[in-house]
């Protein structure tokens, strides 16, 4: 099957899945206990707008973890495409105990590659857990490299952005985010994701 045709099946198969989420998720709302609207409303927030708002929220929720799975599956598929015997790995922490294992998405060659399609991470936490992981993928013998879609807008996101960005080089490793990312990705495969995304997008517009 042609590289675009599998990719408009993974994308229709996350769309139906979404659009079953939102569907079962809205439904059972309407059983809700809705009392917190009073502060809502005490917040000059009328009825029928907060209820928009949780359900949007809901919703917002269920869009954003299925563009993410759905971007990695895309992502990795094209490594697969390029060298079958790319692969998710599990590696054992040799940092510390917690957690037993890190996972790797997408083991390509001497490359472990973490995919994100975005990242709006704040807490300081995210960093000391990023250093360790990174450590541990170096213990192993991989090159870490990090990719990642769409960079955050707000200024505290853009730090820890910054930050990983700087454990990455510190241990040899390669962050690519935005246009490198996407650049990244056709550099080593041969395939130009971010032209194919544009495609299927466009096509779904115009059908519906």
């Amino acid at each position: 099957m042609p590289i675009k045709d599998e990719i408009r099946t993974i994308a229709n198969r996350y769309a139906a899945n979404l659009k079953q989420k939102m569907e079962e998720r809205v439904e059972a709302m309407r059983s809700d206990d809705i009392s917190h609207y009073l502060i809502y409303r005490a917040l000059g927030i009328a009825l029928k707008e907060g209820e928009q708002i949780d359900i949007y929220q809901n919703k917002g929720r269920l869009l954003y973890n299925s563009a993410g799975k759905f971007l990695e599956e895309a992502t990795k598929y094209c490594f697969k495409c390029k060298d079958k015997n790319s692969c998710h790995l599990a590696i054992p922490n040799t940092r510390g105990k917690r957690p037993k294992t890190f996972e790797i998405d997408c083991v390509y060659g001497n490359d472990a590659i973490e995919i994100k399609w975005r990242d709006a991470t704040t807490d300081g936490d995210h960093i000391t857990k990023e250093h360790t992981r990174l450590k541990t993928i170096s213990d192993a013998g991989y090159h870490p490299i990090r990719v990642m879609f769409y960079y955050p807008n707000r200024e505290q996101a853009i730090k820890i952005q910054k930050t990983l960005e700087t454990l990455y080089n510190g241990v040899g490793g390669a962050y690519y985010y935005g246009d490198k990312a996407w650049k990244f990705v056709q550099r080593e495969t041969g395939i130009d994701l971010l032209q194919i995304l544009t495609e299927l997008a466009e096509e779904r517009i115009n059908a519906s």
